[in-house]
């Protein structure tokens, strides 16, 4: 019985050893006292947070003609960073006009106040209750951030989010937020055929269980900003302020080259802005006019 029970050891070492270099490493704890921002990875066997070496978040004066907004969102964020209530936060809208940018603009603004950033992708927001449960114990404020969310009916981090927002009793800790960006106001597909479940009695009109499962979503989120395409004249100017930060020049040109650069991508946006900035001062670089 030994001899079988040695070698049955033996070769589950043997295993082991052949198996070892293939799983993936045990990650490293976050030092957040030198870490601004993560991204939450995951594999088929593990998730984990992911240090962000280099930070793309614009400077939030930068940020132009999003004067409500900007006053909304600061004022929760704000209230987060002291320990006060606030609100999970919906910006919806025109695609590039400054959703996200304003709340990557927070991070370099309250980091030195205790705020960090945690980057979720759609799809792993079925690892919410994991990602919370490591933040708990932390002394830090996060916010969970997660871009261009909207989702299909099937898809299965619908639920995590709606429960994490106001559904569970479990919820979210006092330290962690969520803050999310989206250009769908109800963050799943809307159909026409939808509005023959609606009821009307006497005259009221009641919607029927699919919108009202739609709608819900979005009305879990205490906080709601809508973003809407720029006129001329504020497109003009957030490219005059992308040139002058860029270290470029202004001339006579710019205006109309502005502007047939906006129709070419089909829109007024601070995005679009500031493509034709980085364009502009490229090329007056190229040109030794800088």
């Amino acid at each position: 019985m030994s001899e079988r029970l040695d070698a049955f050891l033996t070769r589950a070492e043997a295993l082991l050893a052949r198996l070892e270099p293939l799983l993936p490493p045990v990650p490293a704890a976050v030092d957040w006292a030198t870490t601004l921002a993560c991204r939450w990875r995951r594999t088929a066997l593990q998730g984990w947070l992911e240090p962000v070496r280099v930070l793309n978040c614009p400077p939030w004066e930068r940020l132009r003609h999003l004067d409500a907004q900007k006053a909304a969102l600061d004022r929760n964020t704000r209230q987060f960073v002291r320990g006060l209530p606030a609100n999970n936060a919906l910006l919806t809208g025109s695609r590039g006009c400054g959703k996200s940018s304003l709340v990557k603009a927070l991070l370099p603004r309250y980091a030195k106040r205790g705020l960090r950033l945690i980057e979720v992708d759609k799809a792993d927001l079925v690892d919410l209750p994991h990602i919370v449960e490591r933040l708990i114990q932390e002394r830090w404020r996060y916010l969970l951030f997660t871009d261009d969310l909207s989702f299909e009916a099937d898809e299965p981090a619908y639920k995590p989010l709606k429960a994490a927002l106001d559904g569970s009793v479990a919820g979210l800790p006092d330290n962690v937020l969520i803050y999310a960006t989206s250009n769908r106001r109800h963050l799943m597909p809307e159909y026409f055929a939808e509005n023959a479940a609606a009821l009307h009695l006497g005259g009221e009109v009641r919607p029927g269980d699919s919108t009202e499962e739609k709608v819900s979503l979005s009305d879990r989120f205490g906080l709601l900003l809508t973003f809407y395409p720029f006129d001329q004249d504020a497109y003009l100017d957030i490219v005059a302020g992308w040139v002058e930060a860029l270290g470029g020049r202004k001339t006579p040109a710019l205006r109309e080259e502005a502007l047939q650069w906006s129709i070419q991508r089909g829109g007024r946006s601070g995005r679009t802005a500031r493509q034709f900035a980085m364009d502009w001062v490229g090329r007056q670089g190229l040109e030794g006019k800088r």
